[in-house]
């Protein structure tokens, strides 16, 4: 069994994090989030697009205008995110086959109970987390300040214990 994002899910997750660093009142360029959370520029537009209608970033046209969340960063939830780009969440066919959950004599399936209460915890799992909790984890490793002697010396790793 697989949980994942689809790359549109991942994209606004990822946007919506640049957005939430933003100063109050600042505004990003469609084109400048793009470079900065390495979207597609062609997707961009489309994801931003999808979480405006969903009410969660806010568009200013214009040469100076840009995006915005549009409201603070600890109502929205990542449930919210996620749903604004791919759609409800709820699985509504069955694991065991594809259409309604239904066994030859017309019960549920066998597994129904124990999927569904798992894909509501998971829901409800999402639906409280808020995107003000949520950091990103850092990927790139800071650079090194200057410093003297050998620290900053060519070759030279400083152990860490």
């Amino acid at each position: 069994m697989r949980l994942q994002l689809t790359r549109r899910g991942d994209y606004a997750v990822r946007a919506m994090f640049a957005l939430s660093a933003l100063p109050p009142g600042e505004v990003r360029s469609a084109r400048a989030l793009a470079e900065e959370v390495t979207i597609p520029a062609r997707f961009v537009t489309e994801v931003l697009g999808d979480l405006a209608r969903a009410e969660l970033v806010q568009a200013r046209p214009g040469r100076t205008g840009g995006y915005r969340l549009a409201r603070p960063a600890d109502t929205i939830a990542l449930l919210e995110i996620i749903e604004a780009v791919e759609g409800d969440s709820r699985r509504t066919s069955c694991v065991l086959r594809d259409g309604a959950c239904r066994s030859a004599g017309g019960e549920q399936c066998a597994v129904h109970d124990t999927f569904f209460a798992a894909q509501e915890a998971l829901l409800a799992e999402l639906r409280g987390a808020r995107l003000s909790e949520l950091r990103p984890k850092q990927t790139r490793r800071p650079a090194r300040p200057p410093s003297a002697g050998l620290a900053g010396a060519e070759g030279f790793e400083p152990s860490i214990s």
